[in-house]
Protein backbone atom coordinates (compact mmCIF):
# COMPACT_ATOMS: atom_id res chain seq x y z
CA UNK A 1 0.00 0.00 0.00
CA UNK A 2 1.27 3.33 -1.05
CA UNK A 3 1.72 6.16 1.41
CA UNK A 4 -1.16 8.68 1.19
CA UNK A 5 -3.62 6.19 -0.34
CA UNK A 6 -7.13 6.19 1.54
CA UNK A 7 -7.79 3.02 3.49
CA UNK A 8 -11.37 1.40 2.93
CA UNK A 9 -13.65 -0.58 5.29
CA UNK A 10 -12.56 -3.97 6.34
CA UNK A 11 -14.40 -7.08 5.27
CA UNK A 12 -15.65 -7.65 8.87
CA UNK A 13 -17.21 -4.21 9.07
CA UNK A 14 -18.89 -4.62 5.69
CA UNK A 15 -20.31 -8.01 6.77
CA UNK A 16 -21.60 -6.63 10.07
CA UNK A 17 -23.37 -3.75 8.28
CA UNK A 18 -25.00 -6.13 5.81
CA UNK A 19 -26.25 -8.41 8.61
CA UNK A 20 -27.68 -5.41 10.55
CA UNK A 21 -29.54 -4.10 7.48
CA UNK A 22 -30.97 -7.56 6.70
CA UNK A 23 -32.11 -8.00 10.34
CA UNK A 24 -33.87 -4.60 10.42
CA UNK A 25 -35.53 -5.26 7.07
CA UNK A 26 -36.72 -8.68 8.18
CA UNK A 27 -38.12 -7.22 11.47
CA UNK A 28 -39.97 -4.43 9.64
CA UNK A 29 -41.24 -6.90 7.05
CA UNK A 30 -42.81 -9.20 9.59
CA UNK A 31 -43.97 -6.64 12.22
CA UNK A 32 -44.91 -3.89 9.72
CA UNK A 33 -44.36 -1.18 12.34
CA UNK A 34 -41.60 1.11 13.54
CA UNK A 35 -40.24 0.13 16.97
CA UNK A 36 -39.90 2.43 19.99
CA UNK A 37 -42.97 4.47 19.00
CA UNK A 38 -46.17 4.80 21.07
CA UNK A 39 -49.30 3.34 19.43
CA UNK A 40 -53.01 3.96 20.10
CA UNK A 41 -54.40 1.05 22.14
CA UNK A 42 -57.77 0.30 23.69
CA UNK A 43 -59.27 -2.73 25.46
CA UNK A 44 -62.60 -4.56 25.52
CA UNK A 45 -64.12 -6.88 28.13
CA UNK A 46 -65.67 -10.00 26.55
CA UNK A 47 -67.48 -13.02 27.96
CA UNK A 48 -65.50 -15.51 25.87
CA UNK A 49 -62.26 -15.03 23.90
CA UNK A 50 -61.89 -18.66 22.73
CA UNK A 51 -60.39 -18.88 19.26
CA UNK A 52 -58.90 -15.38 19.41
CA UNK A 53 -55.12 -15.15 19.29
CA UNK A 54 -52.45 -12.48 19.55
CA UNK A 55 -51.98 -10.65 16.21
CA UNK A 56 -55.55 -11.50 15.20
CA UNK A 57 -56.75 -8.71 12.89
CA UNK A 58 -59.01 -5.85 13.98
CA UNK A 59 -61.39 -4.72 11.23
CA UNK A 60 -63.77 -1.83 10.68
CA UNK A 61 -66.22 -2.34 7.80
CA UNK A 62 -64.09 -5.29 6.58
CA UNK A 63 -60.85 -3.28 6.45
CA UNK A 64 -57.87 -4.23 8.65
CA UNK A 65 -57.13 -1.25 10.95
CA UNK A 66 -55.14 -2.94 13.72
CA UNK A 67 -54.40 -6.13 15.58
CA UNK A 68 -54.79 -7.85 18.96
CA UNK A 69 -51.69 -7.34 21.10
CA UNK A 70 -52.72 -8.90 24.41
CA UNK A 71 -55.37 -11.29 25.86
CA UNK A 72 -55.85 -11.46 29.64
CA UNK A 73 -58.09 -13.94 31.45
CA UNK A 74 -60.45 -12.57 34.08
CA UNK A 75 -59.58 -15.38 36.51
CA UNK A 76 -58.68 -19.02 36.82
CA UNK A 77 -61.40 -21.26 35.44
CA UNK A 78 -63.36 -18.37 33.91
CA UNK A 79 -63.97 -17.77 30.20
CA UNK A 80 -64.34 -13.98 30.51
CA UNK A 81 -61.30 -12.07 29.23
CA UNK A 82 -59.95 -8.63 28.43
CA UNK A 83 -58.44 -8.14 24.99
CA UNK A 84 -56.12 -5.23 24.19
CA UNK A 85 -56.02 -3.98 20.58
CA UNK A 86 -53.67 -1.63 18.73
CA UNK A 87 -55.28 0.65 16.16
CA UNK A 88 -53.84 2.49 13.15
CA UNK A 89 -54.68 6.10 12.33
CA UNK A 90 -57.16 5.07 9.66
CA UNK A 91 -59.24 3.29 12.32
CA UNK A 92 -59.66 6.39 14.50
CA UNK A 93 -61.51 7.99 16.09
CA UNK A 94 -63.64 5.67 18.21
CA UNK A 95 -66.61 6.87 20.29
CA UNK A 96 -67.94 5.78 23.69
CA UNK A 97 -70.91 3.95 22.13
CA UNK A 98 -68.60 1.81 19.99
CA UNK A 99 -69.26 -1.95 19.93
CA UNK A 100 -66.79 -4.83 19.67
CA UNK A 101 -67.70 -8.28 18.31
CA UNK A 102 -65.54 -11.39 17.86
CA UNK A 103 -66.43 -13.01 14.55
CA UNK A 104 -65.09 -16.07 12.70
CA UNK A 105 -63.15 -15.50 9.52
CA UNK A 106 -63.92 -17.31 6.29
CA UNK A 107 -62.94 -20.96 5.93
CA UNK A 108 -59.75 -20.27 3.98
CA UNK A 109 -58.54 -17.65 6.54
CA UNK A 110 -59.35 -19.64 9.68
CA UNK A 111 -59.31 -18.33 13.26
CA UNK A 112 -61.30 -15.24 14.39
CA UNK A 113 -61.06 -11.46 14.02
CA UNK A 114 -62.37 -8.48 16.00
CA UNK A 115 -65.12 -6.46 14.28
CA UNK A 116 -65.32 -2.89 15.63
CA UNK A 117 -68.20 -0.46 15.09
CA UNK A 118 -66.75 3.06 15.72
CA UNK A 119 -70.00 4.46 17.19
CA UNK A 120 -71.99 7.60 16.47
CA UNK A 121 -70.15 10.89 15.81
CA UNK A 122 -72.31 12.68 18.38
CA UNK A 123 -70.90 10.54 21.22
CA UNK A 124 -67.63 11.55 22.98
CA UNK A 125 -64.42 10.04 21.62
CA UNK A 126 -62.48 7.52 23.68
CA UNK A 127 -58.89 8.12 24.67
CA UNK A 128 -55.86 5.85 24.59
CA UNK A 129 -56.23 3.02 27.15
CA UNK A 130 -60.05 3.13 27.29
CA UNK A 131 -61.87 -0.16 28.04
CA UNK A 132 -65.14 -0.93 26.23
CA UNK A 133 -67.59 -2.38 28.80
CA UNK A 134 -68.82 -5.93 28.48
CA UNK A 135 -72.39 -4.86 27.66
CA UNK A 136 -71.04 -3.35 24.40
CA UNK A 137 -69.21 -6.51 23.30
CA UNK A 138 -70.33 -9.81 21.78
CA UNK A 139 -68.53 -13.17 21.82
CA UNK A 140 -68.60 -15.77 19.03
CA UNK A 141 -70.99 -18.70 19.11
CA UNK A 142 -69.13 -21.97 18.62
CA UNK A 143 -70.61 -24.84 16.69
CA UNK A 144 -70.27 -27.13 19.70
CA UNK A 145 -72.33 -24.67 21.76
CA UNK A 146 -75.15 -24.88 19.22
CA UNK A 147 -75.05 -28.65 19.25
CA UNK A 148 -74.85 -28.72 23.06
CA UNK A 149 -77.86 -26.40 23.38
CA UNK A 150 -80.09 -28.52 21.16
CA UNK A 151 -79.98 -31.72 23.20
CA UNK A 152 -82.60 -34.42 22.71
CA UNK A 153 -84.97 -33.23 25.52
CA UNK A 154 -84.67 -29.64 24.32
CA UNK A 155 -85.42 -30.66 20.74
CA UNK A 156 -88.49 -32.59 21.89
CA UNK A 157 -89.74 -29.63 23.90
CA UNK A 158 -89.18 -27.36 20.90
CA UNK A 159 -91.12 -29.79 18.72
CA UNK A 160 -94.03 -29.78 21.19
CA UNK A 161 -93.95 -25.99 21.29
CA UNK A 162 -94.00 -25.68 17.53
CA UNK A 163 -96.82 -28.23 17.29
CA UNK A 164 -98.86 -26.36 19.91
CA UNK A 165 -98.31 -23.07 18.09
CA UNK A 166 -99.33 -24.73 14.81
CA UNK A 167 -102.48 -26.12 16.45
CA UNK A 168 -103.33 -22.75 17.99
CA UNK A 169 -102.89 -20.86 14.71
CA UNK A 170 -104.81 -23.38 12.62
CA UNK A 171 -108.42 -22.63 11.70
CA UNK A 172 -109.70 -19.44 13.34
CA UNK A 173 -106.67 -19.23 15.63
CA UNK A 174 -104.63 -17.31 13.06
CA UNK A 175 -107.52 -14.93 12.37
CA UNK A 176 -107.96 -14.35 16.09
CA UNK A 177 -104.24 -13.71 16.40
CA UNK A 178 -104.46 -11.12 13.63
CA UNK A 179 -107.43 -9.45 15.35
CA UNK A 180 -105.45 -9.22 18.59
CA UNK A 181 -102.65 -7.23 16.95
CA UNK A 182 -104.52 -3.92 17.33
CA UNK A 183 -104.49 -4.41 21.12
CA UNK A 184 -100.76 -5.01 21.32
CA UNK A 185 -99.83 -1.34 21.54
CA UNK A 186 -101.79 -0.66 24.75
CA UNK A 187 -100.92 -4.06 26.22
CA UNK A 188 -97.18 -3.72 25.66
CA UNK A 189 -97.19 -0.06 26.68
CA UNK A 190 -98.71 -0.85 30.05
CA UNK A 191 -96.60 -3.98 30.45
CA UNK A 192 -93.53 -1.79 29.90
CA UNK A 193 -94.80 0.48 32.68
CA UNK A 194 -95.21 -2.57 34.92
CA UNK A 195 -91.70 -3.78 34.08
CA UNK A 196 -90.31 -0.34 34.89
CA UNK A 197 -92.20 -0.39 38.19
CA UNK A 198 -90.54 -3.69 39.09
CA UNK A 199 -87.25 -1.81 39.27
CA UNK A 200 -88.57 -0.07 42.39
CA UNK A 201 -88.43 3.54 43.52
CA UNK A 202 -85.93 3.28 46.38
CA UNK A 203 -82.61 1.61 46.95
CA UNK A 204 -82.63 -2.20 47.37
CA UNK A 205 -86.24 -2.50 46.08
CA UNK A 206 -85.20 -4.85 43.27
CA UNK A 207 -82.80 -6.79 45.47
CA UNK A 208 -85.54 -7.16 48.09
CA UNK A 209 -87.93 -8.42 45.43
CA UNK A 210 -85.36 -10.95 44.20
CA UNK A 211 -84.74 -12.09 47.76
CA UNK A 212 -88.49 -12.51 48.32
CA UNK A 213 -88.82 -14.39 45.03
CA UNK A 214 -85.95 -16.63 46.10
CA UNK A 215 -87.71 -17.34 49.39
CA UNK A 216 -90.90 -18.15 47.49
CA UNK A 217 -89.06 -20.50 45.14
CA UNK A 218 -87.38 -22.19 48.12
CA UNK A 219 -90.77 -22.67 49.75
CA UNK A 220 -92.13 -24.24 46.55
CA UNK A 221 -89.10 -26.50 46.30
CA UNK A 222 -89.46 -27.58 49.94
CA UNK A 223 -92.44 -29.81 49.16
CA UNK A 224 -92.10 -31.39 45.67
CA UNK A 225 -95.29 -33.45 46.10
CA UNK A 226 -97.47 -30.44 46.65
CA UNK A 227 -95.79 -28.69 43.73
CA UNK A 228 -96.47 -31.73 41.56
CA UNK A 229 -100.12 -31.76 42.65
CA UNK A 230 -100.31 -28.03 41.92
CA UNK A 231 -99.11 -28.64 38.36
CA UNK A 232 -101.60 -31.50 37.98
CA UNK A 233 -104.44 -29.35 39.30
CA UNK A 234 -103.39 -26.52 36.99
CA UNK A 235 -103.59 -28.93 34.07
CA UNK A 236 -107.10 -29.88 35.20
CA UNK A 237 -108.05 -26.22 35.42
CA UNK A 238 -106.65 -25.53 31.94
CA UNK A 239 -108.67 -28.50 30.59
CA UNK A 240 -111.81 -27.07 32.20
CA UNK A 241 -111.13 -23.75 30.47
CA UNK A 242 -110.61 -25.58 27.17
CA UNK A 243 -113.98 -27.34 27.54
CA UNK A 244 -115.69 -24.00 28.20
CA UNK A 245 -113.96 -22.26 25.32
CA UNK A 246 -117.18 -20.58 24.11
CA UNK A 247 -117.93 -19.01 27.49
CA UNK A 248 -114.25 -18.11 27.87
CA UNK A 249 -114.30 -16.41 24.48
CA UNK A 250 -117.35 -14.38 25.52
CA UNK A 251 -115.64 -13.43 28.77
CA UNK A 252 -112.52 -12.36 26.89
CA UNK A 253 -114.70 -10.29 24.57
CA UNK A 254 -115.94 -8.34 27.63
CA UNK A 255 -112.45 -7.99 29.05
CA UNK A 256 -111.52 -4.81 27.08
CA UNK A 257 -114.66 -3.07 28.38
CA UNK A 258 -113.78 -4.14 31.90
CA UNK A 259 -110.24 -2.86 31.48
CA UNK A 260 -111.46 0.50 30.17
CA UNK A 261 -113.76 0.82 33.18
CA UNK A 262 -111.03 -0.29 35.56
CA UNK A 263 -108.35 2.08 34.25
CA UNK A 264 -109.67 5.17 36.17
CA UNK A 265 -109.93 3.12 39.35
CA UNK A 266 -106.41 1.75 38.86
CA UNK A 267 -105.14 5.30 38.18
CA UNK A 268 -106.76 6.53 41.40
CA UNK A 269 -105.28 3.54 43.24
CA UNK A 270 -101.85 4.31 41.80
CA UNK A 271 -102.22 7.93 42.97
CA UNK A 272 -103.12 6.71 46.46
CA UNK A 273 -99.98 4.56 46.77
CA UNK A 274 -97.49 7.40 47.65
CA UNK A 275 -99.52 8.71 50.65
CA UNK A 276 -100.25 5.10 51.64
CA UNK A 277 -96.55 4.35 51.56
CA UNK A 278 -95.87 7.41 53.75
CA UNK A 279 -98.69 6.35 56.10
CA UNK A 280 -97.18 2.87 56.41
CA UNK A 281 -93.80 4.39 57.25
CA UNK A 282 -95.42 6.62 59.90
CA UNK A 283 -97.57 3.89 61.44
CA UNK A 284 -94.78 1.31 61.54
CA UNK A 285 -93.39 2.52 64.94
CA UNK A 286 -96.88 2.34 66.41
CA UNK A 287 -97.39 -1.17 65.08
CA UNK A 288 -94.04 -2.24 66.51
CA UNK A 289 -95.00 -0.84 69.91
CA UNK A 290 -98.44 -2.46 69.83
CA UNK A 291 -96.94 -5.78 70.95
CA UNK A 292 -95.62 -4.41 74.27
CA UNK A 293 -98.85 -2.45 74.72
CA UNK A 294 -100.90 -5.65 74.32
CA UNK A 295 -98.64 -7.45 76.74
CA UNK A 296 -99.09 -4.65 79.28
CA UNK A 297 -102.87 -4.67 78.79
CA UNK A 298 -103.33 -8.43 79.21
CA UNK A 299 -103.44 -8.30 83.06
CA UNK A 300 -106.20 -5.70 82.86
CA UNK A 301 -108.12 -7.84 80.38
CA UNK A 302 -107.84 -10.80 82.74
CA UNK A 303 -109.23 -8.74 85.61
CA UNK A 304 -111.97 -7.37 83.38
CA UNK A 305 -112.89 -10.89 82.32
CA UNK A 306 -113.24 -11.86 85.95
CA UNK A 307 -115.42 -8.79 86.54
CA UNK A 308 -117.88 -9.79 83.82
CA UNK A 309 -117.76 -13.47 84.68
CA UNK A 310 -120.99 -15.27 85.56
CA UNK A 311 -120.71 -15.00 89.37
CA UNK A 312 -119.81 -11.28 89.36
CA UNK A 313 -122.04 -10.25 86.46
CA UNK A 314 -125.11 -12.03 87.90
CA UNK A 315 -124.97 -9.93 91.08
CA UNK A 316 -124.47 -6.72 89.10
CA UNK A 317 -127.42 -7.51 86.86
CA UNK A 318 -129.60 -8.24 89.89
CA UNK A 319 -128.74 -4.80 91.32
CA UNK A 320 -129.36 -3.03 88.04
CA UNK A 321 -132.59 -4.83 87.16
CA UNK A 322 -134.93 -2.42 89.09
CA UNK A 323 -133.12 0.59 87.64
CA UNK A 324 -133.11 -0.38 83.98
CA UNK A 325 -136.93 0.05 83.42
CA UNK A 326 -136.82 3.46 85.07
CA UNK A 327 -133.89 4.47 82.89
CA UNK A 328 -135.77 3.28 79.82
CA UNK A 329 -138.85 5.33 80.75
CA UNK A 330 -136.65 8.35 81.49
CA UNK A 331 -135.06 8.02 78.09
CA UNK A 332 -138.46 7.86 76.36
CA UNK A 333 -139.87 10.84 78.27
CA UNK A 334 -136.67 12.86 77.78
CA UNK A 335 -136.90 12.72 74.00
CA UNK A 336 -139.21 15.83 73.69
CA UNK A 337 -136.94 17.73 76.08
CA UNK A 338 -133.89 16.87 74.04
CA UNK A 339 -135.69 18.03 70.90
CA UNK A 340 -136.35 21.40 72.50
CA UNK A 341 -132.78 21.58 73.78
CA UNK A 342 -131.54 20.82 70.29
CA UNK A 343 -133.77 23.56 68.83
CA UNK A 344 -132.59 26.04 71.46
CA UNK A 345 -128.95 25.15 70.84
CA UNK A 346 -129.44 25.49 67.10
CA UNK A 347 -131.13 28.88 67.62
CA UNK A 348 -128.22 29.98 69.76
CA UNK A 349 -125.65 28.83 67.19
CA UNK A 350 -127.46 29.98 64.02
CA UNK A 351 -129.15 33.23 65.12
CA UNK A 352 -127.81 34.62 68.42
CA UNK A 353 -124.09 33.97 68.23
CA UNK A 354 -123.51 35.23 64.65
CA UNK A 355 -124.52 38.84 65.39
CA UNK A 356 -122.61 38.83 68.69
CA UNK A 357 -119.44 38.04 66.73
CA UNK A 358 -119.89 40.93 64.30
CA UNK A 359 -117.70 44.04 64.55
CA UNK A 360 -119.75 47.25 64.33
CA UNK A 361 -117.61 50.07 63.02
CA UNK A 362 -118.42 53.73 63.82
CA UNK A 363 -116.62 56.80 62.51
CA UNK A 364 -116.69 58.64 65.85
CA UNK A 365 -116.33 55.63 68.12
CA UNK A 366 -114.08 53.00 66.37
CA UNK A 367 -114.70 49.43 67.47
CA UNK A 368 -111.86 47.53 69.13
CA UNK A 369 -113.47 44.11 68.97
CA UNK A 370 -116.68 42.20 68.23
CA UNK A 371 -120.01 43.04 69.85
CA UNK A 372 -119.68 40.54 72.71
CA UNK A 373 -116.47 42.35 73.78
CA UNK A 374 -117.41 46.01 73.19
CA UNK A 375 -120.89 45.69 74.71
CA UNK A 376 -119.56 44.92 78.22
CA UNK A 377 -116.88 47.61 78.36
CA UNK A 378 -119.43 50.11 79.76
CA UNK A 379 -120.08 48.00 82.86
CA UNK A 380 -116.93 49.02 84.82
CA UNK A 381 -117.80 52.72 84.40
CA UNK A 382 -121.37 52.19 85.55
CA UNK A 383 -120.15 50.22 88.55
CA UNK A 384 -117.73 53.00 89.47
CA UNK A 385 -120.40 55.66 89.17
CA UNK A 386 -122.81 53.71 91.35
CA UNK A 387 -120.17 53.42 94.10
CA UNK A 388 -119.43 57.17 94.02
CA UNK A 389 -122.90 58.22 95.12
CA UNK A 390 -124.61 61.31 93.81
CA UNK A 391 -123.31 64.19 91.70
CA UNK A 392 -121.45 65.63 94.66
CA UNK A 393 -119.55 62.44 95.36
CA UNK A 394 -115.80 62.24 95.68
CA UNK A 395 -115.21 61.22 92.06
CA UNK A 396 -117.80 63.17 90.05
CA UNK A 397 -118.71 66.84 89.64
CA UNK A 398 -121.85 67.92 87.81
CA UNK A 399 -122.14 71.34 86.18
CA UNK A 400 -125.77 72.34 85.78
CA UNK A 401 -126.33 74.59 82.80
CA UNK A 402 -129.05 75.25 80.30
CA UNK A 403 -128.81 73.78 76.84
CA UNK A 404 -127.94 75.93 73.84
CA UNK A 405 -129.45 73.56 71.23
CA UNK A 406 -132.89 71.98 71.16
CA UNK A 407 -133.68 68.64 69.52
CA UNK A 408 -137.38 67.68 69.13
CA UNK A 409 -138.51 64.42 70.69
CA UNK A 410 -141.83 62.60 70.62
CA UNK A 411 -145.05 63.94 72.21
CA UNK A 412 -144.04 67.61 71.74
CA UNK A 413 -140.98 67.41 74.03
CA UNK A 414 -137.47 68.78 73.42
CA UNK A 415 -134.00 67.74 74.49
CA UNK A 416 -131.55 70.54 75.31
CA UNK A 417 -127.83 70.01 74.64
CA UNK A 418 -124.80 72.27 74.82
CA UNK A 419 -123.66 71.16 71.35
CA UNK A 420 -125.73 70.20 68.28
CA UNK A 421 -126.31 66.47 67.85
CA UNK A 422 -124.27 64.88 65.02
CA UNK A 423 -126.93 62.25 64.29
CA UNK A 424 -128.86 59.29 65.66
CA UNK A 425 -127.41 55.79 65.66
CA UNK A 426 -129.12 53.39 65.48
CA UNK A 427 -131.82 55.26 63.59
CA UNK A 428 -135.51 54.39 64.07
CA UNK A 429 -136.17 51.25 62.07
CA UNK A 430 -138.83 48.56 62.03
CA UNK A 431 -138.18 45.44 64.03
CA UNK A 432 -136.93 42.34 62.21
CA UNK A 433 -139.73 40.08 61.13
CA UNK A 434 -140.39 37.35 63.70
CA UNK A 435 -142.55 34.46 62.63
CA UNK A 436 -144.00 32.34 65.36
CA UNK A 437 -144.78 29.47 62.98
CA UNK A 438 -141.14 29.03 61.90
CA UNK A 439 -138.35 27.49 63.98
CA UNK A 440 -135.92 29.94 65.53
CA UNK A 441 -132.93 28.34 63.83
CA UNK A 442 -134.40 29.27 60.43
CA UNK A 443 -135.32 32.88 61.32
CA UNK A 444 -133.63 35.84 59.69
CA UNK A 445 -130.41 36.74 61.51
CA UNK A 446 -130.33 40.23 63.15
CA UNK A 447 -128.12 42.81 61.45
CA UNK A 448 -126.57 45.48 63.71
CA UNK A 449 -124.88 47.38 60.89
CA UNK A 450 -126.65 50.77 60.57
CA UNK A 451 -126.04 54.15 58.97
CA UNK A 452 -126.01 57.42 60.94
CA UNK A 453 -129.42 59.14 60.66
CA UNK A 454 -129.51 62.99 60.66
CA UNK A 455 -131.36 64.91 63.41
CA UNK A 456 -132.67 68.49 63.42
CA UNK A 457 -130.98 70.35 66.29
CA UNK A 458 -131.67 74.08 66.44
CA UNK A 459 -130.16 76.92 68.39
CA UNK A 460 -132.24 77.48 71.53
CA UNK A 461 -133.33 81.12 71.76
CA UNK A 462 -135.23 82.31 74.88
CA UNK A 463 -138.02 84.70 73.98
CA UNK A 464 -137.82 88.19 75.50
CA UNK A 465 -141.11 87.65 77.29
CA UNK A 466 -139.69 84.60 79.12
CA UNK A 467 -136.39 86.28 80.13
CA UNK A 468 -137.64 87.79 83.45
CA UNK A 469 -139.03 84.39 84.45
CA UNK A 470 -135.69 82.71 83.69
CA UNK A 471 -133.77 85.30 85.73
CA UNK A 472 -136.19 84.79 88.61
CA UNK A 473 -135.68 81.02 88.54
CA UNK A 474 -131.91 81.46 88.40
CA UNK A 475 -132.00 83.79 91.44
CA UNK A 476 -134.00 81.22 93.41
CA UNK A 477 -131.59 78.46 92.53
CA UNK A 478 -128.55 80.49 93.52
CA UNK A 479 -130.13 81.51 96.79
CA UNK A 480 -131.01 77.91 97.64
CA UNK A 481 -127.48 76.73 96.93
CA UNK A 482 -125.97 79.49 99.08
CA UNK A 483 -128.18 78.45 102.01
CA UNK A 484 -127.08 74.82 101.60
CA UNK A 485 -123.42 75.83 101.59
CA UNK A 486 -123.85 78.02 104.69
CA UNK A 487 -125.63 75.19 106.49
CA UNK A 488 -122.82 72.76 105.65
CA UNK A 489 -120.18 75.09 107.06
CA UNK A 490 -117.87 74.56 104.05
CA UNK A 491 -116.21 77.92 103.38
CA UNK A 492 -114.45 76.68 100.26
CA UNK A 493 -117.64 76.45 98.17
CA UNK A 494 -119.16 79.38 96.42
CA UNK A 495 -121.97 80.05 93.97
CA UNK A 496 -122.00 82.49 91.05
CA UNK A 497 -125.03 83.68 89.10
CA UNK A 498 -122.89 84.51 86.07
CA UNK A 499 -123.26 82.08 83.12
CA UNK A 500 -120.35 79.64 82.86
CA UNK A 501 -118.02 79.87 79.87
CA UNK A 502 -115.16 77.73 78.59
CA UNK A 503 -112.76 80.04 80.41
CA UNK A 504 -114.67 79.48 83.66
CA UNK A 505 -114.42 75.71 83.23
CA UNK A 506 -110.68 76.00 82.59
CA UNK A 507 -110.19 78.07 85.74
CA UNK A 508 -112.13 75.55 87.83
CA UNK A 509 -110.05 72.74 86.42
CA UNK A 510 -106.84 74.62 87.28
CA UNK A 511 -108.02 75.20 90.82
CA UNK A 512 -108.78 71.48 91.23
CA UNK A 513 -105.36 70.47 89.92
CA UNK A 514 -103.67 72.98 92.24
CA UNK A 515 -105.57 71.67 95.23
Amino acid sequence: MRRGQRQGLSNFAIGAIVILVVTIGTFLGFNKEIPFRHHYEFSAAVKNANGLRTNSPVRIAGVNVGKVVRIEKAGAGESAARITMRLDKRGMPLHKDATVAIRPRIFLEGNFFVDVQPGSPSAPTIKDGYTVPINQTRSPVQLDQVLTTLQAPTRKDLQRLLKSVSTGLSGQGGAGFNRSIRYWKDAYKHSATVNEATLGTAEHDLSGYIAGAGATAAALDADPRRLQSFVTDFNTTARAFAIRDTALSAALHELPKTLRAAQPALAALNTAFPPLRRFIADVRPGVRSSGPAIDAGLPFVRQLRGLVSRPELRGLVADLRPTVPSLARLTQTSEPLFQQVRAASSCQNEVVLPWSKDTIQDKQFPATGPVYQDSVKVLPGLAGESRSGDANGQWFRVLVNGGAYATPLANGRYMLTSEPLMGANPPPSPRSALRSDVACETQEQPDLHTALAPVSSRKAVIPAAKLPQQLKLRYRAVSWLRKQITASGDKGLRVSSVAATLQTVAELKALRVGA
